[in-house]
């Protein structure tokens, strides 16, 4: 009865965030704002800045994050004992700092970038900065510690810039990608069935994307071959237990058999609905950013219809959070765009977000 309350009282709580959050219907209002001041102005009435735009955006965006890990944790520590696949979610954030971290080590290894502050639920030591070693020493990202590309990165902090390139710094986000997904899919399989059926299916289907979004991403613009592009892939499978094993790096491995500007070559491809349309009279070629929109746009639908589908249950807090980073993606996407001139509705018309 406990557990049954406690996730009642989470679903309630949830349900009034996403009820303010720009998800759903509430999407359509993005699509009327033209300068980053409004945006500001919409998304933070009571406390909206007064700044030059340059500033404006990486102020904004940086409140957008806040805001988001914010309401991310504020449910989370609803739970008494958090279930470990919440706190998996929770720390992508953890995930994406320590990828900047090791950006800016690799470059000039001077101004930290802003780290997001997850409570009791982070690892990483970042107030260490710039010290790599004593930023993971404890956690689970020892492999980092003894990767000589992040070793490089971690002492070049006189500003030389010479530590790292650009494979070895795609090598190395891989590789903190591999090690998320391999630990999210563990923290799935670790809930009973009956609490995952909708939050299996979206996690599932998230790692099998991102596998398909890497695959073209790293064929069309490194050049990589098949044979390197498999080093880049999560491999994890579904179906234990006796049922049919499927590996969630199908459908990526699908696509490398098929030519990046022939349309014809993708029609049978099970994930077809992704790609970019043909345009008669143009010559097709793949565009990995619209595979990427449209997947996303495909787990937001996901995330959204799982929500109110299965209250008070674990998969509706799973999807909760995949709709608060759903939400911080668009705002900040919305907000580069009005920086490039673009008009809002256009941006969300490349992002295929639709209320």
């Amino acid at each position: 009865m406990r557990r049954a309350g406690e996730r009642s009282y989470v679903y309630a709580k949830a349900s009034a965030i996403i009820g303010r959050s720009f998800v759903g219907k509430r999407i359509g209002s993005l699509g009327a704002v033209n300068w980053l001041a409004e945006l500001d102005r919409l998304i933070f009435p009571a406390a909206y800045r007064d700044l030059p735009e340059k500033e404006l955006l990486v102020d904004l965006e940086r409140r957008v994050m806040e805001r988001a890990a914010k309401e991310i944790v504020k449910i989370v520590n609803c739970f008494s004992r958090p279930p470990e696949l919440l706190v998996r979610l929770l720390r992508s954030y953890e995930y994406s700092d320590l990828k900047a971290a090791l950006a800016v080590l690799a470059g000039d290894g001077r101004e930290p970038p802003v780290f997001t502050d997850l409570g009791r639920f982070g690892q990483v030591n970042f107030g260490a900065w710039p010290d790599l070693a004593a930023m993971l020493k404890g956690t689970e990202f020892g492999f980092l510690r003894d990767d000589p590309a992040a070793g490089k990165a971690g002492k070049n902090t006189a500003g030389n810039g010479d530590a790292g390139n650009g494979d070895e710094n795609t090598r190395l986000q891989t590789a903190l990608d591999v090690h998320y997904y391999t630990k999210l899919w563990e923290a799935l399989l670790a809930v009973p069935v009956r609490d995952r059926l909708e939050s299996g299916k979206m996690v599932a289907e998230e790692i099998a994307l991102r596998n398909v979004v890497w695959a073209i991403r790293l064929r069309t613009y490194y050049g990589m071959d098949a044979g390197e592009i498999r080093g880049h892939l999560v491999h994890v499978e579904t179906g234990r237990g006796g049922k049919r094993r499927r590996s969630l790096t199908e459908d990526a491995e699908a696509a490398l058999d098929c030519s990046p500007d022939n349309f014809e070559s993708w029609r049978s491809w099970r994930r077809a609905a992704l790609l970019n349309p043909e345009i008669p009279g143009r010559h097709w070629k793949i565009d990995p950013r619209h595979v990427q929109n449209a997947a996303a746009e495909h787990l937001y639908r996901m995330a959204r219809l799982g929500f109110h589908k299965r209250p008070f249950t674990l998969d509706a807090t799973v999807c909760y959070i995949k709709l608060k980073l759903f939400e911080e993606d668009l705002l900040t996407s919305v907000a580069e765009g009005l920086t490039l001139g673009l008009q809002s509705r256009e941006v969300l018309e490349l992002l295929e977000a639709a209320p």
